[in-house]
């Protein structure tokens, strides 16, 4: 196996890599990548250090030190498709299971765990090992790998397109769920949340304080609007909001104006 990939002929897709202790034959996790298998291992530390919770970094955290883990490149896939890198880390997942290697791997391989589901077993083992764990606090400031930082535009395009319709209509996961089968059903939010709500976004602290809407904004909403029923003044609001369906503000000048004249 060699220490050092050569990827500079052409065409090149990717590496399949596993991950072993030193001094240990059996592996415990395989992956791939488009970039270089040490940028890979650096990627996975980093995941570590943050806390990131699966089985694999689990593992990797209970290493002695980073020099005692190997990433060995195990295949390099020459091709011209994305998709044959992911049939490659299945061949590999598929082979070492049957060789007996007792990977961490949470799919049988390819491009993402889409879809995949946790058996009950696999749940609670990861509530074993979380369970009495104190959760970290967020990176906030300096301490915050983004810090100072910003995501470039072509980036946040390609997560827009990659993300499109990902959680609309029937790919969400409530889509067509009403009623008691809706996970929301019956939650109400205490007067203590809805206190400390409001008072997270009073003031200079909305993130909307002091800002107005452009005339190009205006327009937007103005036709986005346009052609559905909405109440033409704050009356004919308190009449269909409140008077028709029996409900009293506090908030509402008309209901205190109804509630005075009785």
């Amino acid at each position: 196996m060699p220490a050092r990939l050569d990827t500079s002929w052409s065409p090149f897709v990717g590496v399949i890599y596993g991950v072993r202790e030193i001094g240990s034959p059996e592996y415990r996790y395989v992956g791939l990548t488009t970039k270089t298998v040490s940028r890979r291992r650096a990627e996975h530390w980093k995941a570590v250090t943050h806390r990131r919770r699966t089985p694999f970094t689990d593992w990797l955290a209970t290493a002695e030190d980073q020099e005692s883990v190997s990433f060995v490149p195990l295949e390099l896939v020459m091709s011209d498709d994305l998709d044959d890198l992911g049939v490659a880390e299945q061949r590999w997942v598929q082979r070492l299971r049957q060789d007996g290697h007792r990977l961490l791997n949470l799919t049988e391989g390819g491009l993402g765990p889409r879809g995949y589901v946790w058996s009950e077993e696999q749940r609670r083992a990861a509530g074993e090992r979380a369970r009495g764990r104190k959760h970290p606090r967020p990176l906030r400031g300096e301490d915050n790998p983004m810090w100072g930082r910003k995501h470039s535009d072509e980036q946040k395009a390609r997560w827009s397109e990659s993300r499109r319709g990902s959680n609309a209509g029937a790919a969400n996961p409530n889509h067509g769920r009403f009623g008691p089968e809706h996970p929301a059903f019956g939650r109400v939010v205490s007067p203590e949340t809805r206190a400390l709500l409001s008072e997270q976004k009073m003031g200079e602290k909305n993130p909307n304080f002091g800002k107005s809407a452009s005339a190009d904004t205006r327009a937007k909403m103005s036709a986005a609007r346009k052609g559905k029923p909405m109440p033409s003044s704050r009356r004919s609001a308190h009449t269909r909001h409140h008077t028709n369906k029996g409900v009293v503000s506090d908030a509402c000048q008309y209901c205190i104006d109804d509630n005075s004249e009785e």
